[in-house]
């Protein structure tokens, strides 16, 4: 399997782990979503984690794309959790009347692992 993008995904037990940390341009954003895809397929993935603590903003393209990559996994039985959002960013998006859709969220990479039943409890 080639990746088609610049965003690593990384295997942690049966979880996929990634961390945006570049612009979700539309051809960036459509290598990051086909790129899960593939992933899930490869590895049987029961979920990933999306940590984007490492964005400085994110406006409704780039949560749209979330939003879409959630859906996405969804659809091939995995779940979705977006991690790292700043409180300021949620504000926005809240104001802005965006809903995440299929993509939960929680406060950080640990928590989204609990999430996920993948990070043992303590």
């Amino acid at each position: 399997m080639t990746r088609a993008g610049p965003i690593p995904i990384l295997r942690v037990a049966d979880v996929l782990l990634t961390t945006i940390h570049v612009d979700l341009q539309d051809t960036i954003a459509a290598a990051f979503q086909e790129d899960v895809l593939l992933e899930i397929e490869a590895t049987g993935a029961k979920g990933i984690v999306i940590d984007i603590s490492g964005l400085e903003e994110v406006d409704t393209h780039v949560a749209r794309i979330l939003a879409e990559t959630g859906s996405m996994a969804r659809l091939t039985g995995a779940r979705a959790v977006l991690v790292g959002m700043r409180p300021e960013v949620a504000a926005t998006l809240v104001r802005m009347g965006y809903a995440m859709g299929a993509i939960e969220t929680s406060l950080d990479v640990e928590e989204g692992f609990r999430l996920l039943g993948a990070w043992p409890k303590g």
